[in-house]
């Protein structure tokens, strides 16, 4: 018995101390379009605590990866929020086609509060948070956008806020009927903030930090969430100028505003109190060069000369009607009311579309519906980028070098197999560095943080923790 109970105390003991490791608060900084090249190649350049900090001392994954493609800056932030894809979170774009109006809808648009996370298929980080502290934990989110802002934050944070036109922070009375009284006073002695890249990643962590202090986050027991967007897309206006030129500024500008951020949290929580997770959302946003003056093999792949060719082979054989009812970006809407009308079946009239589709110069690949729901590991990753309620019935894949032109709306697509490396990086509450050179998919990152607070992962996130 004395045994017995001397190891129940030390268990006891060791499960306290364990608790006691939780980060009091957590730092996701998601950088859009950061790249793991471009990191490395302005080293020499960079001060001690942001860029070469994270690369010193943090634990780093290099090879990061999405699960799905495309990518872009919505789909990723989901993502990266909910542990889960397109497939399952609906997120597939920052826009798609609405079925029952055609016309297009952004993903976090509401009729009722203007924006709002309902688009948002399943729970993410800080829902969970909320729900096991039952609504005590705080959950911040601040971005330039407010697609980034929203989908970060979830559906039951204390508020997602971004930069409006008028260069003061904003948000939506989804979470709120009103601002809280700190971000009022804050846009009060902050007037017409700058929205460059680099004075809008400042004003990002300054408003940031100004939540940390304002709200006491990270101050007791309970672990406390906050998502900060930034950007390391090439500014508007240099598109002509060399990478090198360019982004050497971008980066060593993050680089200062990501040491303010961690500097300026640590001395409010402590070292050994927050982790940071930095990564990034994976896609590049790079202008095109001029192919044909390479002599690189390109063209261009008209979708609704596509279409209308389609509908009138699609009537030869089934009767009149206008069966492609719609197109947006690279996928095409079938008219699903006439089909059943003349008790046609959906499989058939795909499979015929896409052997119609497949001999057109430019396409690479056909995925209908019914191919992309069998859900094969050959195109898993297209399958998963996927959405049955969000997206069309025949996904074109136009090949290397093309592009893919709405003539409606003039919208220009490019094939996107090109490879963007960039890391995923984990820093503070005691973590150890090591640089990791195993790829690893971004999906996991939610259920590690939620691991290290000590909560249910996202209701979709099924990849396990990364530690």
């Amino acid at each position: 018995m004395r045994y017995l109970a001397f190891i129940i105390a030390a268990l006891t003991s060791a499960e306290m101390q364990a608790f006691g490791l939780a980060p009091r608060l957590v730092v996701n900084v998601t950088i859009d379009q950061l790249r793991t090249d471009y990191m490395e190649a302005f080293y020499p350049l960079y001060g001690q605590g942001g860029f070469r900090r994270l690369m010193q001392q943090g634990l780093v994954y290099e090879g990061g990866r999405y699960p799905f493609t495309p990518v872009d800056r919505s789909s990723a932030t989901a993502t990266l929020s909910s542990g889960a894809t397109p497939y399952l979170h609906g997120i597939v774009g920052t826009q798609w086609l609405d079925r029952a109006t055609l016309r297009p809808v952004n993903c976090v648009a509401d009729e009722k509060y203007s924006s709002s996370p309902q688009r948002l298929l399943t729970s993410t980080l800080g829902d969970e948070l909320k729900m096991s502290s039952n609504g005590t934990a705080i959950v911040y989110s601040f971005s330039q956008d407010k697609e980034s802002a929203i989908l970060s934050a979830g559906h039951a944070a204390d508020g997602a806020f971004w930069m409006g036109d008028n260069g003061t922070w904003t948000g939506t009375k989804y979470y709120s009927t009103s601002l809280p009284a700190w971000l009022k006073a804050y846009n009060t002695l902050h007037p017409q903030q700058g929205r460059t890249a680099a004075l809008a990643n400042d004003n990002v962590v300054s408003v940031s930090l100004q939540a940390v202090t304002s709200a006491a986050m990270g101050r007791d027991e309970m672990p406390d969430l906050l998502y900060v967007t930034l950007s390391a897309a090439r500014a508007k206006g240099k598109e002509k100028e060399s990478w090198q030129t360019c982004m050497e500024s971008v980066y060593m500008q993050l680089d200062h505003t990501l040491a303010t951020l961690i500097s300026g949290v640590e001395q409010q929580v402590g070292k050994d109190k927050v982790l940071f997770v930095v990564t990034s959302t994976g896609y590049s946003d790079e202008a095109r060069k001029d192919l044909d003056k390479y002599r690189v093999p390109s063209g261009t792949f008209y979708i609704n000369r596509t279409a209308n060719l389609l509908n009138m082979y699609l009537s030869a054989i089934y009767g009149q009607g206008r069966y492609v009812e719609q197109c947006y970006g690279n996928e095409m809407y079938f008219n699903h009311k006439l089909i059943e009308q003349k008790r046609l079946s959906m499989n058939e009239i795909l499979g015929r579309s896409q052997n119609f589709l497949i001999q057109n110069a430019g396409v690479a690949d056909v995925y209908t519906s019914g191919r992309l729901m069998a859900g094969n590991n050959d195109i898993l990753k297209i399958r998963n980028g996927y959405n049955p309620t969000n997206c069309g019935d025949i996904i074109i894949d136009v090949a290397p070098g093309w592009k893919l032109l709405n003539e409606e709306t003039q919208q220009v697509i490019y094939s996107s197999a090109g490879f963007m490396p960039f890391p995923i990086i984990f820093l503070g509450s005691n973590m150890p560095h090591e640089v990791v050179k195993t790829p690893v998919s971004v999906d996991c990152v939610a259920s590690t943080v939620a691991k290290a607070i000590r909560i249910r992962a996202p209701n979709a996130c099924t990849t396990a923790p990364l530690f």
